[in-house]
């Protein structure tokens, strides 16, 4: 187990394999493979193919390269042979800070950007990714995205929209994706007449999951969205429920709880910034992000349960400069009442929500920062058949971890 000054940081998990990956905005496992996208770097890496057949010594068998260096490219889902990467364009120098900043963006969007978009690549050679296609959409791109081996659910900007939006591409020839359908927020279409009610981009669709005739979709400061799509061509809402602003952290993610009996939805709230020292201080006493549980038996009526929390207590590093320490991103399929989680300065949870009204921890693990960090800042995380766990960092790491209940 890891330490920090006799302190364990990490129960019922343990790592079996390690690499000194580039940071990474997510991973995703099909078969004997993990699939890395990564975040802006200098070597402007797009996305890692590993070998993960031997747990205990993965390696690296191919990789991406960006030859567009205002983009990257850090999401990646496969289905089947098909491997997709979003192409979004850089973030300006001061991030997020942006959209409190109205005049700083519209002077960072002037420069222009026509490559946003999606890459599809054939993988039935996972050492030997092969681009088939490059399709663009509009303004600053694609950024997380759900698929399976018929259909892609791209969240991406448009012409004429304020923020990202659903589209729904058909991938029966995956060299010609063909859009099938849009969903959007009321509000967002201001080319078709529409006025948002808040301000710049703060309402937008971050990425929406499928689950059978329904997209769970997060809508960052507007809370989740469920959208019924029995009728692909024509999505249409089917329930909304927004928390904020009394919670303050925008919604990254939400999707179904499997079972039985009265319907349960778990959402996570994504820690927006990185705060220095002085901006940590400030902002002691404000709640971090969490991870939520809802009662949706009725869509029209959608209530709150319960939260789960990791307190400042346990992570040395909750309070590190610089560094964002509350939530970020659980694995997005579950089987029972297991969520697995990542917290950025609070490494992996693995969270039993079979009582939504108290959620409870049942393991965690804490990677050491990379050198020269002062935290680490978990990003993403997946499972493979074996019920391995898959974490990446957003600096340097990928960890493939396994949970131990019975310790």
């Amino acid at each position: 187990m890891n330490t920090v000054e006799g302190q364990t940081l990490a129960r019922n998990v343990r790592r079996l394999g390690h690499l000194d990956l580039p940071g990474a905005g997510q991973v995703t496992v099909r078969g004997s493979h993990a699939y890395v996208g990564h975040i802006p770097n200098p070597i402007h890496l797009g996305t890692s193919i590993v070998d993960i057949g031997d747990p205990r010594q993965p390696r690296v068998v191919a990789t991406v390269t960006l030859d567009d260096h205002d983009s990257h490219s850090h999401k990646v889902r496969v289905a089947g042979d098909v491997m997709i990467v979003n192409h979004e364009r850089n973030m300006s120098k001061i991030g997020r800070r942006a959209e409190q900043l109205p005049a700083a963006l519209e002077a960072f969007e002037q420069r222009g950007y026509d490559n946003g978009g999606f890459k599809i690549y054939d993988v039935s050679e996972p050492t030997q990714p092969k681009l088939i296609c490059y399709h663009k959409t509009g303004g600053i791109g694609v950024h997380r995205f759900d698929m399976d081996e018929r259909h892609a659910y791209i969240s991406t900007e448009m012409k004429g929209y304020v923020g990202n939006i659903l589209v729904i591409y058909d991938l029966r020839d995956p060299r010609r994706p063909q859009e099938v359908s849009r969903w959007w927020m009321p509000g967002q279409h201001v080319e078709g007449g529409e006025t948002p009610t808040w301000s710049g981009r703060r309402h937008r669709l971050h990425h929406a999951l499928r689950f059978g005739d329904e997209m769970w979709a997060s809508c960052w400061h507007a809370g989740f969205w469920v959208v019924d799509v029995s009728d692909l061509a024509r999505p249409k809402a089917a329930g909304t429920y927004n928390y904020h602003p009394l919670f303050p952290e925008p919604t990254h993610t939400v999707m179904p709880v499997p079972g039985r009996g009265r319907r349960i939805a778990v959402a996570i709230d994504e820690e927006d910034q990185a705060l220095s020292a002085s901006e940590e201080e400030a902002r002691r006493g404000r709640a971090h992000a969490c991870l939520l549980t809802f009662d949706v038996s009725d869509l029209g009526a959608i209530k709150p349960l319960g939260q789960f929390q990791v307190s400042e207590l346990d992570s040395p590093f909750s309070r590190a400069g610089g560094a964002r320490f509350g939530a970020h991103q659980f694995c997005e399929r579950m089987a029972g009442t297991i969520v697995h989680a990542v917290w950025f300065g609070g490494g992996l949870r693995i969270i039993d929500v079979a009582d939504p009204l108290s959620p409870r921890e049942v393991g965690h693990f804490i990677p050491p920062p990379a050198a020269g960090r002062p935290a680490p800042q978990s990003n993403d995380v997946a499972l493979d058949e074996r019920g391995l766990i898959y974490m990446v960092d957003r600096h340097v790491g990928f960890d493939i971890l396994e949970y131990d209940g019975t310790r």
